[in-house]
């Protein structure tokens, strides 16, 4: 009798599991996309997008649109919790961004505490907003006061939001062991330059640079989004790398992600 070799069936290797870095990296990197949707959803509920309220607008239609009905509580609540988010996606920047170069550990503390008053400056304001809508009927003088006080502090302390998009952008551009390539820092650059223009809100009361204008709150906003879901993309595919693999990530390879 002969004997003949069964060949043997190659066994498919199962990945090892992620550690427990690159799974709290993987769910901050998803935190950028998803105070996108929530805030936007809560926003667009509530009858603040598409035509958010002026500040030339009457007493009567600042009243009557806080006096709209639950969705506009509902609304502004749904905003509250989409920019609540926004604290692990900042947290999880400045862990890439400390390489443990000389002053890298600096920049990132920049980075966290500069963001951690942006997420506090976008909060504030949603919060003020749900105060106004659960009493409508207060003195309309009282409505519109605390109106302008939360769009304006929406809008206008532009600082913390620069100086975050700056130190991403110093560690990009200076630090030669950081994961962000040098394209996220010219990116940085120029979402910190489109913030410049929003302090002129405090004294235009109407046209481009009120604070419902093109170019205070729609570029504003428009530009805050690329940030936040450009740097969650970065996050979630650096959580993806090999532990071992420092490279830094290419647009190609963001693209990528999306797609996946």
């Amino acid at each position: 009798m002969t004997l003949t070799a069964v060949p043997r069936v190659p066994v498919a290797e199962v990945p090892p599991p992620l550690s427990l870095r690159r799974r709290a990296l993987l769910v901050c990197g998803w935190i950028g996309p998803a105070v996108i949707a929530v805030a936007f959803a809560g926003w667009l509920i509530a009858g603040v997008l598409p035509f958010p309220l002026g500040p030339d607008d009457s007493e009567s239609k600042v009243v009557e649109f806080y006096a709209g009905g639950m969705h506009v509580v509902l609304g502004i609540g749904l905003a509250t919790i989409g920019v609540s988010l926004l604290s692990p996606l900042v947290a999880a920047i400045s862990h890439l961004m400390d390489t443990g170069e000389p002053g890298a550990r600096l920049v990132s503390l920049v980075q966290l505490v500069s963001g951690t008053v942006t997420a506090v400056l976008l909060f504030v304001p949603m919060l003020i907003m749900a105060i106004i809508a659960f009493r409508p009927e207060r003195d309309p003088e009282l409505t519109v006061m605390l109106n302008d006080l939360a769009w304006l502090l929406f809008i206008t302390p532009i600082m913390p939001f620069i100086i975050q998009n700056l130190a991403v952008a110093a560690s990009a551009l200076f630090d030669d062991a950081s994961p962000f390539p040098r394209w996220m820092g010219y990116l940085n650059c120029w979402i910190a330059f489109t913030f410049s223009f929003d302090v002129l809100a405090l004294v235009v009361h109407r046209g481009p640079f009120a604070w419902n204008g093109i170019l205070i709150f729609w570029l504003a906003l428009t530009t805050y989004s690329v940030f936040l879901l450009v740097m969650g993309l970065f996050v979630r595919h650096q959580a993806l790398l090999p532990e071992d693999d420092d490279a830094p990530a290419t647009s190609a390879d963001l693209v990528g992600e999306v797609v996946q």
